[in-house]
């Protein structure tokens, strides 16, 4: 009795190409859904210390000001 056959790759690369390999899309916000849950709940608490852009600019100035005055004494 002949061998039976192992593996072949005959014209799967030609079956590949035909309509092209494409990168996958990159999306702005990827989805969370699937995500680690310890992840999410520690990015969650990290957002919610991070303070907003303009704020933070509010926040620098006020420190410079008082850094400013220190070295001024």
């Amino acid at each position: 009795m002949a061998k039976s056959k192992n593996h072949t790759n005959h014209n799967q690369n030609r079956k590949a190409h035909r309509n092209g390999i494409k990168k996958p899309k990159k999306f702005r916000h990827e989805s969370t859904l699937g995500m680690d849950p310890k992840f999410l709940r520690n990015q969650r608490f990290s957002k919610k210390g991070n303070l907003k852009p303009a704020k933070q600019l509010a926040r620098a100035a006020e420190r410079k000001a008082t850094r400013e005055a220190k070295a001024k004494k």
